[in-house]
């Protein structure tokens, strides 16, 4: 179905007063923009991080930039990897998803290990956290950009409201692009199958 039709079916919603914003999720920049033709869209949720660069290689980020719509970063900790608590595949339960997940898989799994490893030493360095040098990043990306880091733990939570006193200069975040470039995570973030889903 068009986008077009969509939104305009949301918008109808907004106008009858049972629906107060529009938002979308894991869209495109082109699909941003031909969605805002027919009513303002309020936010964008899509999967941001250190090792998921996307939206700012698709153009997805400059264009909610441009648009005026607030971009909400789905797994900032890269599905808790950047957290540095995952050292081995076998700290998954037998059921978690992530057992599948390439970037979790084989030598995938090792070259990502290391990655975190450097944000680590970063984090050292700031005398924080690997997940808040993580969050704090991704707060540094724009005003607009409001992560929601998943956690089923108060000190987790309370450790993730602890970015917000981790400020990042321009010498930080150009350390932090050094050692974790855009494209530097190995493997895709899903099977193939679920990316084909992406950025539409």
């Amino acid at each position: 179905m068009p986008i077009e039709e969509t939104v305009g079916a949301m918008a109808d919603l907004v106008r009858a007063g049972k629906v107060r914003y529009i938002g979308l999720s894991e869209a495109s920049a082109d699909t941003l923009e031909r969605a805002c033709k027919v009513h303002p869209i309020a936010a964008l949720q899509s999967e941001y991080s250190l090792w998921t660069r996307d939206p700012e290689g698709q153009g997805t980020l400059a264009a909610a930039t441009r648009l005026g719509i607030g971009f909400v970063p789905y797994s900032p900790l890269g599905r808790g990897f950047l957290t540095g608590a995952i050292r081995s595949p076998e700290d998954f339960d037998a059921d978690d998803y992530r057992r599948k997940s390439p970037r979790f898989q084989g030598d995938n799994f090792a070259r990502n290990l290391a990655l975190v490893d450097k944000v680590k030493e970063l984090a050292d360095g700031k005398h924080c956290t690997p997940a808040q040098l993580a969050l704090a990043w991704v707060l540094a990306q724009g005003e607009h950009i409001v992560p929601i880091p998943g956690t089923k733990r108060i000190a987790a939570l309370e450790e993730n409201v602890g970015a917000l006193d981790v400020a990042l200069g321009a010498d930080d975040l150009a350390q932090i692009e050094a050692v974790f470039p855009r494209d530097a995570a190995a493997g895709p973030r899903y099977v193939p199958e679920m990316m084909q889903l992406l950025n539409g």
